[in-house]
């Protein structure tokens, strides 16, 4: 392909080469049962396959033990990885340059095949995937140039449950059982941490997340919010309403909507900028008169875990994080 093609040039060229070797394929002849199937792409090379409903209500045809997984979200990879598969490519996560923080560790050594605001078609198709893990992508071209290279499943739907998400993900990996394990081990330790908090059982728990841009709240329709919920916390004002997006930027002068009996606050990046502002904060008239920071019941969280996109393993490492902070001493 010529080096003079601008990047988008070469994104739709190789997306129109890929669509156009995908057709070729369905065309030779094959005979299998999921020809003309949204999502098949190689999936005819792939053995046998299994039928999936996805977060959209699509049918999928997927294979049956799939080994080379792309992920295309924060959740989908968190997912994988709580499920025992480690995928082939990922996105980078909200404010991250690779896995989010949390799941670094784990997901060493996986290349980035994108961003939040998308994959990058070429990149997924040099990870070869058998399958495609989709997240809440919602651009139907973009999907389509995803489908012509391997089975694409949307695994997140409008609530963004985690543990929908989730049981849809073991479905497709061939992991059914682990992933109905998992969500069991969730709410038994929501009961373990519900007993440990003893007289902090119901109280007002605010969750807020510092950048450049200021401080944000956590209302409710969003990972962390679902995570308190089952541990039947109140939320103070505006977190009991569904934000308009993923968070609601506060000025300094409202600084006080994220007081409750505890806060839990932090950034998206534990080093770096939006950290050395989140240090400048804390030196505000405003931050230090709230009741909360009074009472020493603040806790500097990973912002990548709990006020982003979240997944089995981040809803499992904030129950850890929440009885820490709070359980009866």
């Amino acid at each position: 392909m010529s080096s003079t093609l601008t990047p988008r040039a070469r994104l739709t060229a190789v997306a129109a080469l890929t669509l156009a070797s995908a057709l070729t394929l369905s065309a030779c002849g094959s005979d299998d049962s999921g020809s003309g199937d949204k999502g098949s792409g190689q999936a005819k090379n792939a053995g046998k396959t299994v039928a999936v409903t996805d977060a959209t209500g699509a049918e999928v045809k997927v294979p049956e033990a799939p080994k080379k997984v792309v992920v295309l979200s924060e959740m989908d990879l968190d997912s994988s990885l709580a499920l025992g598969v480690k995928p082939v490519g990922l996105t980078a996560g909200r404010g991250q340059k690779g896995a989010p923080g949390y799941l670094a560790e784990q997901a060493q050594g996986i290349p980035v095949v994108g961003a939040v605001t998308g994959p990058d078609i070429e990149k997924v198709l040099a990870a070869k995937p058998d399958v495609i893990l989709a997240g809440q992508l919602a651009d139907k071209q973009v999907l389509k140039q995803l489908q012509a290279i391997a089975p694409t499943v949307v695994t997140i739907d409008k609530k963004k449950d985690w543990k929908k998400s989730l049981e849809l993900t073991g479905k497709v990996l061939g992991k059914t059982n682990e992933a109905a394990a998992f969500v069991k081990g969730y709410e038994t330790k929501v009961g373990e941490v519900k007993t440990a908090l003893g007289a902090n059982a119901g109280k007002t728990v605010s969750v807020a997340r510092y950048s450049a841009k200021g401080t944000a709240v956590m209302q409710q329709g969003v990972f962390i919010s679902d995570i308190l919920k089952d541990l039947a916390f109140k939320r103070p004002g505006i977190q009991n309403e569904k934000g308009q997006g993923h968070s609601t930027p506060l000025s300094d002068e409202d600084l006080k909507q994220i007081d409750a009996d505890w806060l839990f606050i932090g950034t998206l990046m534990q080093k770096g900028p939006d950290a050395k502002l989140f240090g400048e904060l804390k030196e505000k008239p405003a931050y230090k008169e709230l009741g909360a920071v009074k009472d020493k019941h603040v806790t500097e969280i990973d912002g990548s875990k709990w006020t982003s996109l979240g997944g089995a393993t981040a809803a499992m490492s904030v129950l850890d994080d929440i009885k820490t902070a709070m359980a009866a001493k």
